[in-house]
């Protein structure tokens, strides 16, 4: 573990950090948000970490009696499923397109891509708990209502995978899509506007925050945690679906374990203080999580080790070392088809997923061992189907 230590004008602050790999412009940030002087405690920077707008990726912090809807980013409830199964991986074989075929049609993906109609999933999420509480929410529900329940694009994924026993694992990567963002981008602005009428002096205007009490912050709260539930349940409602694309072809089949985490997310741990992972999973002692790697990489999943230093977080996933522009231009597409040798995937669309190939991201295995004081590895997955969004 590294350790930071900076004071200027705006304040003093410390930064920890346990990246091996470590551009200056992230740990640049990493000084800056870390001299912000709400935040109660020092800022922790996993191994995954890498820039970000507001916070790096790859952060957890805390902060009291204020928010900062950048740290928890624009997908809020950002996170992972995985789901253990009672299939061994060769009776799957010789069916791998079909099912990428199923999980195509029942797990819709792609911007702004939603299903026809709104699911049962989605009436029974809606049904619970209502539209987005701290905003207008008629049109953000209409959006909320069809997309619940798809993936989304970018890093967002759907694998099949298998341990070194051959056990079948499930895996899936999605936030709060459409609603999400629209909620997130609201509230940043209002943010803004809520720092430059208060006066608050701001190295970055990405780091705008909005204080309790206030009308700002009491609805981004709301708004926040209402992101986070949907994203929780709409992964639950994909899983749902993934294992219907397999079942139409393997038959029944019952699932063990399932995590669910989030890793865009907030959480009041004491009266006033706020708890925040942007890019980063709960790592308390004995708490389940998963660590992908990007296509083509390990998939772990671990156990915390609740360290106090790093407020009982760890990285979630390998962390881009490659900007999404940059990759397109610089990598090679034969290369990536080749590090997905093996795999039934999207190949066909190769070009467009080149910012997702595995060398635009830091190596698994890397961020793994510098998260050794973190969490301890269970089981490693290696995915053989691989489902995108675009």
């Amino acid at each position: 573990m590294d350790r930071y230590e900076t004071e200027n004008e705006y304040g003093r602050g410390v930064v920890l950090s346990w990246a091996s790999l470590l551009d200056d412009n992230c740990r640049e940030q990493a000084e800056k948000v870390s001299r912000i002087p709400i935040l109660d405690g020092h800022l922790a920077l996993m191994p995954d970490a890498h820039f970000g707008f507001g916070p790096p990726v790859g952060s957890a912090l805390r902060t009291r009696g204020a928010v900062m809807p950048y740290a928890v980013g624009v997908d809020i409830g950002c996170g992972m499923i995985a789901v253990e199964t009672d299939l061994e991986r060769g009776a799957l074989a010789g069916l791998e397109g079909r099912i990428l075929g199923n999980i195509r049609r029942l797990i819709p993906s792609g911007v702004g891509t939603s299903h026809q109609s709104p699911t049962e999933a989605s009436a029974l999420f809606f049904a619970q708990y209502g539209p987005p509480p701290g905003a207008d929410g008629q049109k953000m529900e209409a959006v909320g209502r069809i997309q619940f329940g798809t993936l989304g694009a970018g890093n967002h994924f759907v694998e099949v995978c298998e341990t070194p026993e051959g056990q079948v694992w499930l895996v899936l990567h999605s936030g709060s899509r459409g609603v999400g963002n629209r909620l997130a981008v609201m509230h940043l602005r209002r943010a803004k506007e809520f720092a430059e009428r208060q006066g608050i002096a701001l190295e970055d205007r990405d780091f705008a925050y909005v204080t309790a009490g206030s009308t700002e912050f009491e609805a981004y709260i709301a708004d926040m945690l209402w992101a986070q539930r949907y994203a929780y349940r709409q992964r639950e409602a994909m899983m749902d679906a993934l294992g219907v694309a397999l079942a139409q072809e393997v038959g029944a089949f019952s699932t063990g374990a399932w995590i669910n985490c989030h890793h865009n997310y907030a959480e009041e741990v004491e009266p006033g203080v706020w708890l925040t992972r942007k890019g980063a999973i709960d790592a308390s002692p004995g708490k389940m999580g998963i660590i992908p790697g990007s296509m083509g990489a390990a998939t772990y999943i671990v156990r915390g080790k609740g360290n106090p230093d790093s407020y009982n977080t760890s990285p979630h996933g390998a962390g881009r070392i490659l900007g999404r522009s940059v990759a397109k231009r610089t990598l090679d597409l034969d290369a990536f088809k080749g590090q997905m040798a093996g795999k039934t995937w999207l190949d066909r669309d190769a070009a467009a997923l080149l910012d997702e190939a595995p060398s635009a991201y830091k190596p698994i295995e890397t961020v793994i061992a510098d998260s050794e004081s973190l969490i301890e590895p269970v089981t490693i997955l290696s995915q053989f189907i691989n489902y995108k969004g675009l």
